[in-house]
């Protein structure tokens, strides 16, 4: 299983305030909603309309090194989309953006999805690079490029 090192030390919610993304009295309670209901801090603090989603892509960016891709006017090639099935894209929030022989390069929501990486490894036989792109603009492109509705 991979292991991502950090490229910071700091957490997410220290990440966000120092962007002026967030206050720290937003930050305790997306960690109070985060501990009510499970999931995200990222993800609860989005819900709760204190940081976007590309906030949220952008400081997982820095806090991580995972360059971030903006998928709006990227063209993906059909070849590229046919190496990762529709239903593993929408289960891990991911799609396939470029193939260079054996290295297949994914955007994904949660690039820590540790879980999502090893799946399209053992399915495609790629080892995988990993973009940052937000849940919205996967969803997108994966209804642009995938036409089983």
């Amino acid at each position: 299983m991979k292991h991502f090192k950090r490229a910071s030390n700091k957490p997410l919610g220290e990440l966000l305030i120092e962007r002026g993304v967030i206050n720290h009295e937003q930050l305790n309670l997306g960690i109070g909603k985060q501990k009510e209901i499970g999931g995200l801090l990222g993800e609860v603090l989005v819900e709760l309309g204190f940081a976007s989603e590309r906030d949220i892509a952008q400081a997982l960016t820095s806090q991580y090194g995972f360059p971030y891709l903006p998928l709006a006017n990227y063209e993906i090639d059909e070849d590229v989309i046919k190496t990762v099935p529709e239903n593993v894209c929408r289960q891990f929030c991911l799609i396939p953006i470029d193939k260079i022989g054996k290295s297949l390069t994914l955007a994904m929501s949660n690039p820590l999805n540790y879980q999502a990486a090893e799946d399209v490894e053992l399915i495609t036989g790629c080892t995988v690079q990993t973009f940052v792109s937000t849940a919205t603009e996967v969803k997108e492109s994966i209804d642009k490029y995938y036409t089983s509705n």
